[in-house]
């Protein structure tokens, strides 16, 4: 009896430090005040708008539409790039032409043939589980005129997903 008593308790205190400790509804962060859906995030492109926008323009960012963000953030991309001492990539893309196509943070889908995120013929076409984003961005940003400068800063050295994945629906493969 006592035991049961204890354990009765015990879950009683952790229920109340649990909802103590939940005092805001996460659910809505994605609406405004009348309960319409708000855009709060865009990440379509892995890191580059953790690189590439500063904190302080961040929220910017992220409700920007896409056919608007070239023109209010490339000089930003641009500056970045110049930091970073990029002159021209792979792809044969200047500076102001690459944060041109870095700064609309889309997911483009190729509706025929190859999607991929970069093949070494297809450039953003899609992406595939498989596709190594991070280590594409890196060459593209880093790896020069034929990807090979730089070869500390080209690869993220993550080659593979921990688990394969699913040839099925829903493809990702089953959390650890």
């Amino acid at each position: 009896m006592i035991y049961i008593n204890k354990l009765t308790l015990l879950f009683v205190m952790a229920t109340g430090l649990f909802l103590i400790s939940c005092d805001k509804n996460d659910d809505m962060d994605n609406f405004d005040i009348s309960g319409t859906f708000t855009q709060n995030d865009q990440m379509a492109r892995p890191a580059v708008n953790t690189v590439f926008v500063n904190a302080a323009r961040k929220n910017e960012f992220n409700t920007t539409v896409p056919s608007a963000m070239n023109t209010a953030f490339n000089a930003q991309f641009q500056s970045v790039l110049t930091g970073f001492g990029y002159t021209t990539n792979i792809l044969g893309l200047d500076k102001a032409t690459f944060a041109s196509v870095l700064v609309t943070d889309v997911l483009n889908v190729k509706m025929n043939g190859a999607t991929t995120f970069y093949d070494g013929t297809n450039v953003l076409t899609g992406r595939a589980l498989a596709d190594d984003v991070i280590t594409t961005e890196l060459i593209l940003i880093f790896g020069g005129a034929t990807g090979a400068s730089n070869p500390g800063l080209r690869d993220d050295n993550v080659n593979a997903n921990d688990k394969a994945f699913l040839a099925t629906f829903p493809y990702l493969a089953t959390p650890h």
